[in-house]
């Protein structure tokens, strides 16, 4: 009998394991180095011959046995054939050893050798995983330069495909019946450390696990030996450490774990691996991140491959949702979806009780994720939201959890994490995607149905005194419809009895007809569908009550909140969700945007919307949009339509419908949609300039414009004169009697009477009229330019062609001699001259009768004058003050004779509309003169302030086109621009926000100067302390340089030293406290204490010096670290100082002044006596007579020490004895209130010592006050 085979640690082991009795080891190894080639092709064959012609038990003898270990040894020196021969072999004898052991259960132990079987499966085993480890080690060690590869490939053989076998072989003779061979369910330890300790050496090699034969068998190995064979501990740990390691491996290894689990019906691997995660200290996971999230993804893996057996674990795993590692956490959140995705799919079957433990399962993991939703990590927030998503695209999510979900989703809308907000915005997507309430939720169309099908309800409902269901059973414990057909009623509902859904929003509701409503089937039919209906009227009025929070994320600063947004208002809008197309409108703005991608999601979301394949509906669009939308929205308009026609989105088709609705062709087309059709085919002319030339006629017939006149006609101004007169006509020929009033005239008083309407219209005529001629002169005075320009250089080309020929003589001497005496120079000067004095003779050609709009120039500015006629007449002013406008803008001089007007109309005018306009001329009237309009500055600030939103809306805007422009000075007014970043008007707000920004960017950053004299001016205002606050931290976060930084910490600290108040003292400090100090800077702070000390007394300064010192020790080093130490303790014992020395000087101020009241009357002896009656007596008393009826009385006795005796009981005051010299005494008095006058009486007393001597007492005057 053949010794055992024992598997060593190494293959070498095998020459030195020999020392015990019955072990199979090597006694005769042969050289294999020392063999040439042909010695060693023929010691190959002879091994390879004696394998196969002998018994496939042959390799337990010595002899084969030593040689088959020294080829294997030497395994890397064979030749590719002598490699695959060897291999072949043992591969062959192995797979042909497999069978006899299934015949080892039916034969008996006297005639089959069990003990050889075992030792040649030992041994071909062991062999075979041998040469696959050499190979492997040896390829991972040697590095084939990729110029060699081709090379190498031609002579070598295909190893690949023989690994993948070997491999496969090896799981194969794991997964036949083993036990009998080995005698015990449980094989031999060292067999099944060595199989698994190679197949997890495998995992470690990426290249190996590409192969999908090579990773498939590896898997079977794993699962087969740690389920069928028990070896679970040791697998589980080696699973553990490579899933910790490399990220690759994560994917296969749950394979490995879901096949064993689906193969052997056993999810023992699985449950060992899941509890030692859970075992796992979470304190682990944070300082090991790449080992957390490899874990987490595994996971995840497992959820999804055995869903049902995580979910009966997943109490181990509940515990980490505490932990700090927010990618634990994450994964978790991920198995929660998977589970719930999969593992109750069937929760309908089984036992009433273990359905009802797995619906509580379900809703408890439900509950953990919505409470997920506010976790302290971004990224788990995101990632829950991204489950929830995911759920909501499985449908898994049930109709009672809908809105609980869309409402969470709402809330994340505003987190501060952009990723977050993606997140919940694409979630939103999602949940309308999939709503269960059907394809269109309009408001109105739900509650009408909704209002139908509860008065349905209530004729279905029994009566008081039956028996009725409760409403517990219309849901189940996951808040599900038990009606499953539920969701497909209320669909077919809407289709069928809804309103149409392709009514505009603003079209009423019209109710079913008959109050009739489709039968639905019996009570608790009735009442599922009534509850579904509620539910959808909920979910659509959260989804619509998002609508000012999209709009704000459409001015967000990340692209992703953008674009996402508009995707959602999309879907919004395909379900009809009410304000989502005024959402939409609000989106054209961008694209004017720098980025890229969100201009083309603008783009490609109005092409969506707006271009239809109907022609009349897309040319029906885009005249709504056009007359619906202010003047950005059609700037921003005018350039979609423009890359739309350059793209040919917009067929011709589109443009001869609207053509059709200008010239009234399409039924029910009224004026103001002709206008809007005329707009859009002035947009498209603008890129394709053909379109206007077909329809010029009806262009002049129809919508004849005063702008039209100057683009065509060759002489404008003539047909322009005759419009002016007809205008005029027009007013002053009319019956009705609206307005009446003096105009006056140089003949005299004229009264004039006039229709609002009329002359209203004129007053435009007129203005628009001068505002044409302006740009019809600067256009002639441009051609005119362009064509000396042109032959100017014509003639410098002949001249420079003809430089080699003969050059007419005359022609050059006159060029020479023009040059010489400047008459180019004077010729252009000569025309500028001319274009001035054209532009001039526009307005103030008043003095001629023949210049009409002269002569209309001094009438609108007397009727502008006319405050009482305008207040009368609001539209009236409206007009003529834009009128006016347009005319100030053409003349310097009728603009500076008015300039008051015109301020003092912007300031006190009733009508916002004429402020807003008159706001927005200031800054037309400023690029046009700007020397005029600069002493007016503060008063154009001043629009600032305006009560009305629209005028402060406008002033920002002017005011920052003038100053980022370059168009008008910052100067010391920049404060009313700073305070709009908190104004009550959000877009306001975002307005002023915008303009520092762009402010921030311009040269050397102009706010870091300004931010001073901002601050000055600010403290001085009447602001509360947040908004203070707000407004310095934006204006401060500006500021990016550190130099900048480090200035500003020397200017602020300086200007603790004028400042006495203490308010501006925080406020210095709190500005201080939100700068980013470097170390430079903090040194600096440190250097200046001297300019603030006296300010350190203040509890909130102090609390913003702590701040700061706070934040430097965060960057400081260790130096710098310990000056700060040092300092703040500086600072706390000089506050504290600081704090008691005021506390002392306040309780001295106190004293001082309780002192004082005491003293407001004194007590005197007068030396004169003031009646007969009080002479005799040598002894008086002096007494003073209060309101409070009590007595003070100072009794003088010459023979007795002096006494005061006192009332206080109610005056509080206290008397005062001090002693003056030696024998004088000063007698002080409390202040006493008396009644009616102040009365007093003193008497003489002169006082005698005993042994002679006088005492003196101090005469004053008794004074008392009320």
């Amino acid at each position: 009998m053949a010794p055992h085979f024992v598997f060593p640690r190494a293959l070498e082991d095998l020459e030195h394991e020999g020392h015990e009795d019955n072990i199979l080891y090597v006694h005769n190894p042969v050289n294999i180095a020392s063999l040439v080639s042909s010695q060693l092709e023929e010691f190959v064959k002879g091994v390879s011959f004696d394998l196969s012609d002998k018994e496939i038990l042959c390799v337990e003898e010595q002899d084969v046995f030593d040689r088959v270990y020294s080829l294997v040894r030497a395994f890397a020196l064979l030749s590719p054939s002598s490699k695959l021969n060897l291999l072949e072999t043992l591969r062959s004898n192995l797979t042909v050893l497999l069978p006899n052991v299934d015949s080892l259960s039916r034969a008996s132990d006297d005639h089959v050798p069990l003990a050889s079987h075992r030792n040649a499966f030992k041994i071909y085993t062991f062999f075979l995983l041998n040469i696959l480890a050499q190979h492997s080690n040896n390829v991972a060690s040697k590095v084939v330069p990729p110029s060699a590869r081709k090379k190498q490939a031609v002579n070598s053989w295909n190893w690949e495909a023989q690994r993948a076998r070997i491999l496969n072989l090896i799981a194969n003779s794991l997964e036949i019946n083993l036990e009998l061979l080995f005698g015990s369910p449980d094989l031999d330890e060292s067999y099944l450390s060595f199989i698994t300790k190679n197949a997890f050496s495998m995992f470690e090699d990426v290249t190996l696990l590409k192969d999908s034969d090579v990773k498939d068998a590896l898997c079977r190995i794993i699962g087969a030996c740690s389920t069928k064979y028990h070896y679970t501990a040791q697998s589980c740990a080696s699973i553990m450490h490579l899933v910790h390691k490399y990220d690759f491996v994560v994917t296969h290894m749950a394979d490995a774990v879901a096949g064993a689990e689906k193969k052997y019906a056993d999810g023992s691997l699985a449950t060992s691996l899941v509890r030692e995660i859970g075992r796992t200290n979470p304190k682990d996971y944070v300082k090991d991140t790449v080992g957390a999230e490899n874990v987490g993804r595994f996971l995840v893996d497992l959820a999804d491959r055995i869903p049902k057996l995580i979910s009966a674990n997943i109490g181990i795993l509940v515990p980490h949702f505490g932990g700090e590692s927010y990618k634990i956490r994450n994964a978790l959140v991920a198995v929660l979806g998977k589970l719930i995705a999969k593992a109750f799919k069937d929760v309908d079957g089984g036992e009433v009780s273990s359905k009802s433990i797995r619906l509580r399962t379900k809703q408890a993991m439900l509950e953990i994720l919505l409470e997920r939703c506010r976790d302290v990590s971004a990224y788990t927030r995101s990632r829950v939201l991204q489950v929830w998503a995911e759920l909501c695209e499985e449908h898994s999510i049930s109709i009672g959890l809908w809105n609980e979900v869309v409402e969470v989703a709402a809330g994340r809308l505003e987190d501060k994490s952009a990723m977050v907000r993606k997140s919940a915005l694409n979630l939103l997507i999602m949940m309308l995607q999939h709503n269960p309430f059907g394809p269109q939720l309009r408001l109105a169309s739900f509650e009408a149905t909704l209002d139908q099908y509860k008065k349905k309800l209530k004729e279905l409902e029994p009566s008081e005194g039956e028996e009725r269901s409760s409403d517990a059973d219309i849901f189940n414990g996951d808040g599900e419809v038990h009606n499953l057909n539920c969701e497909t009623v209320v669909k077919g509902l809407q289709h069928d009895s809804l309103t149409d859904s392709c009514l505009s929003q603003s079209e009423d509701v019209i109710p079913l007809q008959n109050s009739s409503v489709p039968d639905v089937g019996n009570l608790e039919q009735t009442r599922a569908l009534v509850a579904s209906l509620e539910a959808g009227l909920r979910f659509s009025k959260c989804i619509g009550a998002t609508m000012p929070t999209l709009v704000q994320l459409m001015a967000s600063s990340s692209a992703t909140d953008v674009e996402n947004t508009i995707l959602l208002l999309m879907r919004c809008k395909q379900f009809q969700i009410d304000g989502s197309e005024e959402c939409l409108r609000k989106m054209l703005p961008l694209v004017f945007s720098q980025d890229k991608s969100i201009y083309e999601a603008v783009e490609s979301a109005f092409h969506t919307i707006y271009i239809r394949k109907s022609p009349i509906e897309t040319a029906s669009n885009l005249l709504c949009l056009a007359t619906d939308s202010n003047i950005g929205d059609l700037a921003a308009l005018e350039f979609i339509v423009g890359a739309l026609v350059s793209k040919g989105d917009i067929s011709s088709s589109t443009i001869s419908a609207l053509w059709d609705f200008f010239c009234f062709n399409v039924g029910g087309t009224t004026a103001e949609q002709s206008r809007g059709a005329l707009s859009v085919l002035c947009m498209i002319a603008k890129t394709s300039t053909s379109v206007l030339g077909s329809h010029l006629q009806d262009i002049i017939d129809i919508g004849f414009a005063i702008d039209a006149i100057y683009a065509i006609h060759p002489t404008p101004e003539t047909i322009a004169a005759d419009m002016i007169k007809k205008s005029l006509s027009s007013v002053c020929n009319n019956d009705g009697v609206n307005v009446q009033s003096d105009i006056d005239t140089s003949s005299g008083s004229m009264p004039l009477t006039v229709q609002v309407a009329k002359l209203s219209r004129c007053l435009f005529i007129i203005s628009h009229i001068a505002m044409n001629q302006l740009v019809y002169i600067e256009s002639c005075a441009r051609k005119i330019q362009k064509q000396k320009l042109t032959k100017e250089k014509k003639d410098s080309e002949n001249q420079s062609i003809d430089s080699n020929g003969t050059v007419p003589s005359g022609t050059q001497k006159d060029n020479d001699i023009n040059a010489e005496l400047g008459f180019a120079a004077s010729e252009d000067a000569a025309l500028d001259a001319l274009f001035e004095k054209a532009e001039k003779e526009i307005v103030s050609g008043g003095s001629n009768e023949n210049n009409l709009i002269g002569v209309c120039a001094t009438f609108m500015s007397k009727l502008c004058r006319n405050f009482g006629l305008m207040q009368k007449y609001p539209e009236l002013q409206a007009s003529a003050m834009l009128a006016l406008c347009r005319l100030m803008i053409i003349d310097a001089d009728f603009c500076d004779a008015n300039l008051q007007l015109l301020f003092t109309v912007v300031e006190s005018a009733h009508s916002e509309i004429v402020r807003s306009n008159c706001t927005i001329a200031l800054g037309d009237l400023a690029v046009r003169f700007p020397n005029l309009l600069e002493p007016w500055t503060e008063n154009m600030y001043a629009r600032l302030k305006d009560p009305c939103g629209s005028v402060r809306k406008n002033a920002v805007l002017v005011l920052s086109h003038l100053i980022l422009n370059d168009m008008m000075k910052v100067k010391g007014y920049i404060n009313e621009m700073a305070v709009r970043l908190e104004d009550e008007d959000e877009r306001i707000s975002n307005l002023a926000k915008l303009f520092f920004i762009e402010l921030s960017k311009k040269g050397n950053n102009p706010i870091y100067n300004l931010l001073p004299d901002i601050l000055s001016k600010l403290s001085q205002q009447n602001l509360s302390k947040d908004s203070f606050c707000n407004i310095m931290q934006f204006l401060i976060a500006s500021i990016k340089k550190d130099r900048q930084m480090e200035a500003l910490v020397e200017k602020l600290c300086h200007r603790f030293s004028g400042v006495t108040d203490v308010r501006q003292w925080e406020y210095i400090s709190y500005c201080l406290s939100q700068l980013s100090f470097t170390e430079k800077g903090m040194k600096k702070l440190i250097e200046l204490f001297k300019t603030y000390e006296h300010v350190l007394s203040e509890d909130s300064v102090m609390d913003h010096f702590r701040n700061i010192l706070s934040k430097g020790k965060k960057f400081a080093k260790l130096e710098l670290k310990v000056c700060i130490e040092e300092f703040e303790d500086k600072l706390n014992k000089f506050h504290m100082d600081k704090k008691e020395q005021e506390d002392t000087a306040r309780n001295a101020q106190i004293h001082q002044q309780k002192v004082g009241s005491s003293q407001g009357f004194n007590v005197a002896i007068n030396s004169e006596d003031h009646s007969e009656s009080n002479s005799a007596s040598d002894e008086t008393e002096g007494e003073v007579i209060d309101d409070c009826t009590e007595e003070v009385t100072l009794p003088l006795n010459g023979k007795s020490e002096s006494e005061l005796v006192v009332s206080e009981a109610h005056s509080g005051a206290s008397s005062e004895l001090t002693e003056l010299e030696q024998g004088d005494i000063e007698i002080q008095s409390p202040q006493v209130k008396t009644r009616g006058v102040q009365r007093s009486r003193t008497k003489k007393s002169n006082v005698k010592h005993e042994k002679g001597d006088n005492i003196s007492v101090t005469k004053r005057v008794i004074r008392s006050r009320r």
